[in-house]
């Protein structure tokens, strides 16, 4: 089954999400487990970019393996290699295909087939005939079988009330063979079902305890650029560590928080008076990189730039307007320099993003008198 992994590719600069489950590729009679990566625009990587479609013909060529022979011979890349012996897999093609036109679908936020399955639910419901039961029945069992126990969420009842609902009493549930599903038994599931609808009708209305959990704002980009003077209206330029706005900090004035921050970062302090004297805020970086780093930096060094962002937002109420304008949006700062503190099209770690928002958060909670 495919699960919750997350990863990304770029393509034409548009970052398109993508998941990963693991597979067999069966290449010159050799079997290799490998990575199946499958994207939201419908293209899987099996070893190459291919279309729905065409992952279909790879999969009816063995080329994405399905079933293994006894005897094969197997590689994980430099990992290990095997022999098959007695080998069982759970997975059949249509099984996989399945699988992996649910994830798209999934990665598109649209309806998969378990969400089709509990719409023709719904309907049924609504209007018990036997007609809808039996297309609640086919919505059940188009669910690729290696998720149907997690339909409904419920891991203690699992998909048995759904097993019970579209087989009706004296029906046979899909499944292995059992009994013939009892007048009590089927009574339960649709009480299980009535009562599930009435908590998804209030679930909306539930609000968390802390709040939302996401941003109401669109994200707000803070582009790479270099500011060589402050400007009368600088806009998200503002939020740059390298704009000129002067910070005070102890006896020493640095022309911006990027100066402030280069300087702190070297250990000889002659080293440090040329760097926070630099004409701009590139040449202090210059200056600071040929010079020996300070014991200890790498780890200090998000506690000294979120001092130094306190610092500049407390010292000039007009920036820290523009900052607060921002509400509660993500903030991704690009950083050709550095992919610590840059987002850099979500390659970065985007330090001073976060940072950023840490500040704004402090900013916020000190004009609304919380603490």
């Amino acid at each position: 089954m495919i699960g919750n992994r997350i990863t990304h590719r770029m393509a034409d600069g548009v970052r398109v999400p993508g998941t990963w489950r693991h597979a067999f590729i069966c290449n010159g009679g050799s079997y290799f487990l490998t990575d199946l990566f499958i994207y939201a625009d419908g293209l899987v990587d099996c070893w190459e970019l291919v279309t729905l479609d065409e992952f279909e013909k790879k999969l009816r060529s063995g080329w994405v393996a399905t079933s293994l022979p006894d005897g094969g011979h197997a590689s994980a890349h430099h990992l290990a290699s095997w022999t098959f012996g007695e080998p069982r897999t759970w997975l059949t093609l249509e099984l996989l295909l399945a699988e992996v036109r649910d994830t798209v679908d999934k990665l598109n936020r649209r309806p998969d087939s378990t969400d089709r399955c509990l719409a023709a639910v719904d309907v049924f419901m609504g209007d018990r005939s036997e007609e809808n039961r039996a297309a609640a029945r086919a919505a059940y069992l188009a669910i690729p079988e290696t998720v149907r126990h997690y339909a409904l969420g419920d891991m203690d009842h699992k998909d048995r009330p759904l097993q019970v609902l579209v087989a009706g009493p004296g029906g046979q549930a899909p499944g292995p063979p059992g009994e013939p599903v009892t007048q009590g038994e089927y009574d339960r599931a649709v009480a299980y079902f009535e009562e599930r609808s009435q908590w998804r009708a209030a679930a909306p209305a539930r609000v968390p305890a802390d709040g939302p959990t996401g941003s109401f704002a669109p994200a707000v980009k803070v582009y790479h650029s270099y500011p060589q003077r402050a400007l009368e209206d600088p806009g998200k330029q503002a939020l740059r560590n390298d704009y000129p706005a002067p910070i005070t900090l102890g006896e020493v004035t640095y022309p911006s928080v990027a100066h402030a921050y280069w300087a702190r970062s070297v250990a000889a302090p002659e080293a440090r008076t040329a760097v926070a004297a630099a004409e701009t805020a590139a040449k202090a970086r210059t200056l600071a990189a040929a010079a020996p780093r300070r014991e200890g930096w790498e780890q200090a060094r998000t506690a000294v730039m979120a001092r130094l962002l306190r610092a500049k937002y407390e010292q000039h109420p007009d920036l820290a307007a523009i900052l607060l304008a921002t509400g509660d949006a993500t903030v991704l700062y690009d950083d050709a320099d550095s992919g610590f503190w840059g987002d850099n099209g979500g390659r970065g770690r985007n330090w001073t993003g976060r940072l950023l928002e840490l500040v704004r958060s402090e900013l916020q909670a000190r004009h609304s008198r919380v603490d």
